[in-house]
């Protein structure tokens, strides 16, 4: 500044006068700052104080720049003052600037998304980003991406949340006006925020306004980011750019631009190209930019936000709960699986769409969804999400009456622009809101309906799209308009009519209630707890529920009840005042218990407990499976295994018994009390009473009676009983008795109880004593006389006389003095009765010689006898010509002389048969021939030569090796001597050896040279008697292989050859293969052998050989066959084949080759047929022999039956093949195929298709449907032309068959005009064709059932008629005086209920009338009546005699009720001493006191002893789903084997072992990886084979898993030991371990790894030695080895200890009721029972009195048989 005007100047920066203020216009959006300074001139001579604004932009202030420039910043406004202190003439104008702080942007999340009413609000930032992303993608012409990627791996960087979407893109200012705070999409076309694109134009109105128009308001998503983490980079790319903009936005980068004082809202945007990530190859944080930038390429426009610092909450949150946050965010954007919208939308059955306009331009689109009742559940949806409150359980009482669906919550979710406002919700509207009154819809159904709200964008919602700002008050206000939606079009209407005819409609539409039928009365239940839930209740006989009906008496089973149980329906229970037939959604139902025999009781539940899937028949046999439980027989048997059976015949006094007897129930069980349905209630005890009851002539006699009780030990036992000793019939009788009030009842639940009866009878003993009588002296032997001897048994009953009874002739009678008597007798013999052979039997002869027989006469006691005319012969011997004879008259004996007894040709020992007759007798004798010692045969032996043998020998060769042997007529060898040797003739040598013919050896046979001469040889045995000899034949062959010898001109063999000779010899032929050809000397014969010869391939045929040596030669004709069958050619045939009908009509015809083509003739191929198809199956003729021109070829004849067996029914069309293979010596031989096309014929029938209308009824009596039968052929058309008299129909009363045919005994019809039978059941109806005689052609069988009136339905009126022959007019009347009644008739059913006659009837008393119940149905009239059903019954009228009945009747019911409560009390008190009495027991507590606690101080030092444990921490253990670490889970008893165990899974001891993988996850993540897990939701020993070991093992294999203990969570970790150990096994040491290893191996079986309890391991590839297969020490192991378990006394210790504080307890208890039980005896015994007891029996006396005049009265009711109207009543009485 300068001076002037002579003032002198100064300028004064003070801090009160001088404001210095930054102006920059870029701070408002301009890109180019604008340097000014502001001065007002304020000195004296200036009134006017002007403002002055100077550009200091490239101003040169020399002087004033010295002074101030230190104090000047950019907009300082400046005062000129005369000095510090001057007052300022006029009021002036300083520049300021107030920008926000950068919190404001970067706490700005935080601040918006607290207010998030206590939910995690990080799905709703996300939303926020995505509708950006939402609004970029708006206009894309093909698919929409928008990608959310977690970016959480640390080896790549920061954790990051990335954003990415395929929309527009926004260009650098785009870029810029994005980063501008609170800048909306109406405000970024001002001239100072103008983009380079088109304004914003408001999308046209869409149903819903779902336009993705909802990045709105310029804050969402620079809260969303700054919530999120704490930096963001923009990476975008505009459409047709081909630049890529990014923009980062930081919290460090403000805090460093405040430190720096820099301006904080300025930047830069960073433009690169596609790809280019050179900005940050340096950083670390953000390596995972690398990946992200190289996707760009290729992509027109993109928008990707990079969000870093992810707060650790969010990290957290977004990894565990990653199912919930993106629901939550995909429900605020669209509909889900299990978003609460989609849950109403897949519940709803009908909706209500509606419109509202309000005064702002707003539009509300509105839609209600109703959620019906369906049987007994509620379909409005639950949130899967939602926190559970305190809700009501199913017990409550208010439950019983409503369970409301929707409850307290609000009806309407609302939505802006199609974007979830998750905050606000509206509770209703007037029109739909919960009815003040009761009207014709029920008031629950307002609690079914669920709604949503789609408004447009002119109502507000906060910045964070979370709330709506006023949109109930707007919605409610008067001046609302709301109209209804049908079909997409307004209609103006009263909303409110609207809207509750639309709620009716989905009520009687959808809702699917029970139906309350055969209303009863309304009743008081005093059983409900809560007062006012007590009355009223309507009781109803049937409900209809879910397509089912329900009535009384039915059998039910509940569900979800504790317990589950069976019964039968009481009666059906509904809350409120109601009458007739009802629907409602809930009710109960009350149910008998059963069965009744166990439950004796009635439970009430809700109908919506009936379990309704269950059957009858289900339910039936649950109840009789409870039944079982009663006892049901008894079981007897006979401990010392002495069992009398039913009918058994024992001797008196035979003990019975002991019995053991068992009370067996339908199960097989024992029991010993009476099953009971309570858990705390005594059980009554059974007992066994015994009873034997004697039948004797004067009556039953009761000979034993005894009672047993049961014992644990021995059940029910029952002594013996030895006093059976009556003759006679007996009974012993086994009666289950129950001690009820004091008496032995045998019938308990109307039942009687199990028993057992066994028949028996009593028959006199063994013989104990005898009398004689008078005996005749003259008595012969075998001539019957008698002695009078009566045997008796030990009771003085007459005895039979034992078996072995051998009596004496004399006479004891002890006790006399002559106690004994002889009686002397001639005894002579008696008459022949036997013949006897003295001989032993058989006789041993020589062939040739005869035999005698010695024989005697006997009587019937053996001794010898004559007789006269006694002559005993002997015939029938082969070998004997004539019969023999002796006369044994006076001597009783003789001797037979045989003739000589001659076989020939025997072979060995002959037994015959001799017969000796007498005539009173026969006798048998064999003799046994045996052969003389005659030379019978002459064998030589050499290979065995036969008699007359040829054998083929080598020309030239020698025979030797001869040997020979003689035989006798028996077979056997006989020995050679040199004398025999001499007898030996041969008749090729006639010099011969007498030594070695003794030796059995003969003479060589020299063969002769000459092939094809046979020479016969002869070996002979020739004595006096004797003369055998054998023969052979030798046929001279030729030599295998060529032998050359050489001989003179005359054929005599010279010795001039010598082994030099080979060398000269040659052999030559046309194709010889030389090469191979052999020649050696031999020197035995002087001669040389040619092997070797073989020629080359080629044709078979003759071939000459040629030898020569020196100048001699020689000529061999050969002759050349095929080789061995290696090819088979079709030689004829057809090659391909269409085949129908029958089959292949020409045969194919094959030739077999060898490897080089040439036929062969060979037979022992064996030639098959394969299919191209297991479906085609062909049959053919055998294989036959072709002599035609082929040569040696094969016929496999003609291919039968193909077609007939193909699968499915008919043949399937198209082509197969036919593949012929062959075989030799199990070596295969390959064929040609031959190609075959199936061609079905249309005209065989397979099958029978049956139609009919399936909706007929079949009704008794009536005539069936029309039945289409059509035949189809294998083709699949159906056969027109058949004879309709082969088709049959068959019908018969039952189920199907279960086979193709029909059950034996069915009758065969037509199928028209067919009568359905008469009587109503299940019927089976089959179709049958009949192909030919022998062939038929079966329909499936089809079961229906006829119906007998099930269409009628109409009336029954029933009324009163006089019998027959009665002339009686004056008829009784039914109740209310009426002469009829009517019913109604449905389905052929009515239900005749409360008949009564009324009270002082006409009628006759004592006459007998019918009941007449005439069907009335529409349709059948007086021509065509319905027959009507009559009940006589007769009629009664004495009123005086009533009611004098009624007054006694009311008494005995007062007196009955008092005698019951006496009976009660006093039963009880029976009952509670007997129990109390049973329970006492005295011990010395104090005794058991010591012992618990010396076995526990014994438990205790055990459990402190030193042991083995595992080291490892184990911190994971305790949590959910977590089992600990593996080392832990397990214990190992032997050292060794947890060394080497522990060693061998070292890798794995430490891995944690989890139930599920999200606990393993969690663990996993919360050790970054570190911990190894194994979560588990993801044998016999190999030597032993089907229970045998297959090798003998050493060193005792056993699994090594087996030997761990696991002290908890056992099933869990077999499963873990089994997958970390396998089949290991555990064996004594490495030699052990070798041999099991190779056992295992020559079986075949893969072998396991291999532990040693020595530290070696083995491992399942064999490999076993070095360190890595060594145990180390356990010591070295450092604690990670399995610990040891607790000595096995520690358990039995605490086994002791349980038990004796188990018995401790027993006795306390039993103190205690010893107490009680002399408390209640005192009772007892007091004046006050005696005196009840004494009006106990008074007022029974005065019942019995009653009853006996009752029944007086009574008595002519009870004599006609009929029921009585009183008795009547009571019966209904009872039933209600």
């Amino acid at each position: 500044m300068a001076e002037s005007e002579g003032v002198t100047t100064s300028a004064v920066a003070n801090s009160n006068r001088t404001h210095i203020s930054q102006s920059k216009n870029g701070v408002n959006g301009s890109d180019k700052p604008h340097n000014s300074v502001v001065i007002f001139d304020c000195r004296p001579e200036r009134h006017d104080a002007m403002e002055r604004v100077l550009d200091i932009n490239g101003l040169d202030f020399n002087d004033f720049l010295q002074v101030v420039s230190k104090n000047l910043q950019q907009g300082n406004t400046l005062h000129l003052l005369q000095t510090e202190d001057q007052i300022l003439p006029v009021a002036t104008k300083e520049h300021i600037v107030f920008l926000p702080h950068y919190d404001t942007l970067v706490q700005s999340g935080m601040y918006e998304y607290y207010a998030s009413e206590g939910q995690n609000s990080l799905p709703y930032a996300f939303a926020e980003l995505i509708d950006n992303a939402l609004s970029a993608t708006s206009h894309n012409t093909g698919v929409r991406t928008i990608d959310i990627r977690l970016l959480f791996d640390e080896s790549l960087g920061k954790h990051a949340v990335v954003i990415m979407d395929n929309g527009c893109g926004m260009t650098s200012k785009q870029l810029n006006n994005w980063a501008v705070y609170r800048l909306s999409k109406f405000s970024r076309e001002s001239g100072t925020f103008s983009s380079d694109h088109a304004g914003y134009v408001r999308p046209d109105p869409v149903a819903r306004s779902l336009n993705s128009d909802i990045s709105y308001f310029g804050v969402g998503g620079k809260q969303a980011v700054f919530y999120i983490g704490q930096s963001t980079r923009m990476i975008t790319k505009p459409a047709g750019s081909p630049d890529v903009h990014e923009l980062i936005i930081s919290k460090e980068e403000f805090e460093r631009k405040e430190r720096n004082k820099e301006d904080i809202y300025s930047g830069f945007i960073r433009n690169r190209k596609v790809r280019d990530y050179s900005q940050i190859t340096q950083n670390v944080d953000e390596r995972f930019l690398h990946g992200l930038i190289a996707e760009e390429v290729g992509k027109d426009s993109f928008t990707a936000v990079v969000v870093t610092g992810v707060q650790p909450e969010h990290v957290t949150f977004l990894k565990q709960d990653f199912h919930l946050w993106t629901r939550e965010l995909t429900a605020c954007e669209k509909e889900i699986d299990n978003d609460m919208q989609t849950l109403y939308i897949n519940t709803s059955a009908d909706t209500f769409e509606f419109k509202a306009c309000t005064d702002v331009d707003g539009i509300v689109e509105g839609v209600l969804r109703y959620h019906p009742f369906l049987y007994d559940r509620e379909t409005y949806p639950e949130d899967p999400y939602a926190i559970p409150g305190n809700l009501a359980t199913e017990e409550d009482d208010d439950s019983i009456v409503l369970n409301q669906a929707r409850g307290k919550r609000p009806i309407f979710e609302c939505f802006w622009n199609g974007r979830l406002i998750p905050y606000t919700t509206v509770s209703e509207f007037d029109w739909c809101a919960w009815p003040k009154k009761t009207g014709t819809v029920p008031a629950e159904c307002y609690s079914r309906f669920s709604g949503v709200l789609f408004t447009n964008d002119r109502f507000q919602v906060s910045t964070n799209k979370l709330t709506f700002m006023d949109l109930e008050l707007q919605l409610k206000n008067k001046e609302t308009l709301f109209t209804r939606i049908v079909n997409g079009q307004e209609q103006r209407v009263k909303i409110h009519k609207e809207f509750h005819q639309w709620l009716k409609t989905c009520h009687e539409k959808w809702d699917k209630q029970v139906k309350f039928r055969g209303f009863k009365r309304t009743i008081t239940r005093t059983d409900v707890t809560t007062k006012k839930m007590q009355s009223p209740w309507a009781t109803f006989s049937s409900i209809e529920w879910d397509g089912r009906a329900y009535k009384a008496g039915q059998y039910v089973k509940s569900q979800k009840t504790q317990p589950i149980f069976f019964g039968s329906v009481i009666q059906f229970l509904l809350y409120g005042d109601h009458e007739g037939d009802v629907y409602a959604t809930g009710g109960q139902v009350q149910v008998a218990m059963e069965p009744k025999a166990l439950y004796d009781d009635i439970k009430t539940i809700p109908i919506s407990k009936i379990d309704r899937v269950i059957t009858n028949a289900a339910i039936k046999k649950s109840i009789d499976d409870e039944l079982a439980k009663l006892p049901d027989k008894l079981k007897v048997t006979w401990p010392e295994g002495n069992p009398w059976t039913q009918n058994d015949v024992r001797p008196a006094g035979t003990p019975l018994g002991p019995l053991h007897v068992e009370i067996l129930n339908k199960k097989g069980e024992s029991i010993s009390r009476i099953p009971s349905a309570m858990q705390n209630t005594t059980r009554k005890a059974l007992l066994i009473e015994l009873k034997v009851v004697w039948h004797s002539p004067n009556g039953d006699v009761e000979t034993n009676s005894h009672i047993a009780a049961h014992s644990a030990k021995w059940a029910f036992w029952f002594r013996t009983m030895e006093n059976l000793n009556k003759l006679g019939k007996y009974t012993l009788h086994l009666n289950t008795i129950l001690n009820v009030n004091e008496s032995n009842a045998t019938v308990w639940a109307g039942n009687r109880l199990p028993n057992h009866t066994l028949d028996f009878s009593i028959t006199e003993g063994s013989a104990e004593r005898f009398m004689v009588g008078t005996v005749n002296t003259l008595l012969h032997v075998g001539v019957p006389f008698h002695i009078p001897l009566e045997l008796l048994d030990e009771y003085g009953h007459p005895a039979r006389p034992p078996p072995n009874l051998k009596p004496l002739l004399e006479l004891v009678l002890p006790g006399l003095k002559q106690d004994s008597q002889t009686l002397k007798i001639s005894l002579l013999p008696g008459n022949p009765d036997s013949l006897k052979v003295k001989q032993e039997d058989p006789i041993t002869v020589e062939n040739g010689t005869s035999v005698s027989f010695d024989v005697e006469v006997h009587d019937v006691a053996g001794n010898v006898t004559a007789h006269p005319k006694l002559i005993i012969s002997c015939q029938g011997i082969p070998g004997s010509s004539s019969m023999v004879a002796v006369d044994c008259s006076n001597t009783g004996a003789g001797t037979l002389v045989l003739k000589p007894i001659t076989f020939k040709n025997i072979a060995g020992d002959q037994t015959v048969k001799a017969t000796f007759d007498i005539p009173v007798s026969n006798c048998l004798s064999s003799i046994k021939t045996s052969p003389l010692f005659h030379l019978k045969l002459l064998n030589v032996s050499f290979q065995l030569i036969s008699d007359k043998e040829k054998i083929d020998w080598t020309a030239g060769d020698l025979l030797e090796n001869l040997h020979y042997r003689l035989y006798d007529e028996r077979g056997r060898v006989v020995p050679l001597s040199e004398e025999m040797a001499r007898r030996i003739k041969v008749n090729w040598a006639a010099d011969v050896s007498v030594e070695e013919l003794a030796q059995g050896k003969l003479p060589n046979v020299p063969v002769p040279t000459l092939v094809k001469e046979e020479h016969f040889y002869q070996v002979s045995y020739m004595e006096e008697l004797v003369s055998v000899d054998t023969s052979f034949t030798i046929v001279n062959r030729s030599s295998p292989f060529p032998v050359l010898q050489l001989t003179d001109q005359y054929g005599n063999k010279t010795q001039m050859l010598t082994a030099t000779c080979v060398d000269s010899l040659a052999v030559d032929a046309e194709g010889l293969d030389k090469a191979s050809l052999v020649f050696t000397w031999q020197e035995s014969t002087h001669s040389m052998l040619v092997t070797g010869v073989r020629f080359n391939p080629g044709f078979p045929g003759i071939r000459e050989l040629n030898f020569t040596w020196r100048d001699f030669a020689e000529h061999v004709t050969i002759k050349l066959t095929a080789g061995v069958p290696a090819q088979l050619k079709l030689v004829d045939g057809p090659q391909e084949v269409g085949i129908k009908l029958r089959g292949i009509q020409t045969p194919f015809l094959l030739q077999l080759f060898d490897e080089w083509g040439n036929p062969s003739p060979d037979q022992r191929v064996v030639v098959t047929l394969k299919t191209s198809t297991p479906a085609l199956k062909v049959s053919h003729s055998p294989l036959n022999e072709c002599k035609g021109d082929m040569g040696d070829s094969i016929a496999l004849g003609i291919l039968t039956s193909i077609g007939a067996v193909f699968n499915p029914c008919w043949s399937p069309r198209g082509e197969y093949a036919l593949e012929f293979r062959g075989s030799f010596n199990k070596k295969p031989i390959h064929g040609p195929a031959v190609k075959l096309t199936i061609i079905p014929d249309p005209n065989k029938p397979v099958k029978l298709v049956v139609e009919y209308n399936t909706n007929s009824v079949f009704p008794a009596g009536g005539t069936l449907t029309v039945f289409s039968v059509s035949v189809m052929s294998e083709e699949g058309s159906t056969i027109k032309n058949l004879n309709p008299a082969n088709m049959s129909m068959l019908l018969w009363k039952g189920e199907p068959s279960g086979t193709s045919r029909p059950p034996s005994g069915v009758s065969y019809g037509t199928p028209r005009d067919k009568v359905i039978p008469d009587h109503v059941g299940k019927y089976t109806i089959q179709f049958v064709l009949c192909v030919d005689k022998t062939k038929g052609l079966w329909s499936h069988q089809d079961m229906y059932n006829n119906s007998a009136g099930l269409e009628l339905s109409g009336k029954v009126v029933v009324t009163i008629k006089s019998s027959k022959g009665s002339s009686d007019k004056n008829l009784p009347l039914f109740e209310g005086k009426v002469k009829s009644l009517q019913f109604s008739l449905a389905n052929g059913e009515a239900q005749i209920t409360n008949l009564f006659i009324m009270e002082n009837s006409p009628g006759q008393d004592g006459n007998e009338y019918v009941l007449l119940f005439r069907p009335s149905v529409p349709g059948y009239g007086p021509k065509n009546p319905l027959a009507a059903f009559e009940l006589p019954f007769r009629f009664y009228n004495d009123v005086e005699n009533r009611k004098q009945m009624s007054e006694l009747t009311k008494k005995k019911d007062q007196l009955k009720q008092t005698v019951d409560i006496y009976r009660s009390l006093f039963d009880t008190n029976r009952q509670l001493i007997t129990e109390l009495s049973s329970r006492c027991c005295i011990s010395n507590i104090p005794a058991i006191d010591k012992v618990i606690g010396q076995k526990t101080a014994d438990a205790e030092k055990m459990k402190l002893q030193t042991r083995r444990v595992c080291a490892m921490p184990d911190p994971f253990r305790g949590n959910l789903d977590v089992l600990g670490k593996i080392g832990h889970l397990a214990l190992v008893e032997d050292d060794d084997v947890a060394t080497v165990i522990s060693w061998h899974l070292l890798g794995d001891i430490d891995c944690v072992v989890t139930m599920t993988t999200v606990a393993a996850r969690k663990i996993y993540d919360d050790t970054q990886g570190k911990q190894q897990v194994m979560p588990l939701d993801t044998v016999p020993l190999p030597h032993i084979r089907n229970g045998r070991d297959s090798f003998r093992p050493i060193g005792n294999p056993v699994f090594a898993r087996d030997l761990l203990i696991f002290p908890e969570n056992a099933e869990n970790c077999h499963i873990v030991f089994g997958n970390l150990l396998g089949d290991t096994i555990l064996t004594d040491d490495l030699d052990s371990a070798n041999h099991y290893r190779k056992g295992v191996v020559q079986s075949k079986v893969p072998c396991p790894t291999l532990l040693t309890r020595q530290g070696d391991r083995i491992r399942s590839n064999g490999k076993f030695g070095g360190l890595q297969n060594k145990a180390p020490p356990i010591e070295r192991l450092r604690g990670q080895v399995f610990g040891a378990p607790l000595p096995k006394d520690y358990h039995t210790f605490m086994g002791q200890i349980d038990l004796l504080q188990q018995y401790r307890l027993a006795m306390e208890k039993s103190r205690q009721v010893q107490e009680d039980f002399d408390g209640h005896m005192q009772y007892l015994k007091s004046p006050e029972m005696v005196q009840k007891e004494e009006e106990m029996d008074e007022q029974e006396k005065q019942l019995k009195d009653i009853e006996t005049k009752l029944g007086t009265l009574d008595k002519a009711g009870e004599s006609s048989g009929m029921v009585t109207k009183r008795t009547r009543r009571k019966l209904l009485k009872q039933d209600y």
